[in-house]
């Protein structure tokens, strides 16, 4: 294991960078839910940015730290489940319809989240504030790439992932019973994903386009060559 100052650094860097990840992905869950009608997340104290709030001691502290320990990425970890009732929801939308919602709004976060620390990083930049040496570029690079990487993945449609919930709202009436059936083989199909290093792919190449895209699209806006 490796203790060099440098390193540390990265790993305090990593857990701060995941935290606020997860924070912002459970605050939206929360947040959506609690706009439909369901004031459980509220009632709760999960409607918040506090990332306290949404930490779970082993999926966002022990696991990630272990990792950025020994291999310098956190690996796999999640936050606190933010807790729902669709009975609960306005009638303006059904419960299957409230719950999709529900769950895209967490994905939909790291997105928001990812671009914005892209922009951010950026600026930065073009202001002259940062320069390419600096350390805290690879900090926000990651911080952009964890953000898209976790869009992609939990639309992975898998139960119990947010991407199992997506996909039953936006499937027909009649093809739910085959979805539900389905749906119990979600838990293999998440651990197939994370365990095989190849179908990793699914969600890294995506979140690598989508990331480049951005740097992309802002150099060219910001002028920098």
């Amino acid at each position: 294991m490796d203790f060099s100052p440098e390193h540390m650094r990265w790993v305090v860097q990593g857990m701060i960078i995941l935290l606020l990840s997860i924070c912002v992905h459970e605050f939206g869950h929360a947040y959506v839910a609690d706009r439909l009608g369901d004031d459980t997340p509220r009632r709760q104290g999960r409607v918040t940015l506090n990332p306290i709030a949404h930490a779970d001691p082993i999926g966002t502290v022990v696991f990630p730290l272990i990792g950025l320990l020994y291999a310098g990425a956190p690996g796999f970890g999640w936050g606190k489940p933010v807790e729902i009732r669709p009975v609960a929801f306005s009638r303006r939308v059904s419960m299957r319809v409230g719950h999709m919602f529900v769950a895209f709004a967490g994905p939909m976060m790291n997105l928001m989240f990812g671009t914005l620390i892209a922009v951010l990083h950026v600026t930065l930049f073009a202001t002259g504030t940062l320069d390419a040496d600096h350390e805290l570029n690879r900090a926000l690079f990651y911080a952009v790439q964890l953000n898209f990487i976790l869009f992609f993945f939990n639309l992975i449609p898998a139960p119990p992932l947010d991407g199992g919930a997506v996909t039953e709202g936006l499937l027909p009436t009649r093809m739910l019973p085959a979805f539900r059936a389905y749906a119990v083989y979600g838990p293999f199909v998440l651990m197939a994903v994370i365990l095989i290093p190849q179908l990793a792919r699914i969600f890294v190449w995506p979140a690598t386009v989508v990331r480049d895209g951005v740097y992309s699209l802002l150099t060219l806006i910001f002028g920098i060559g």
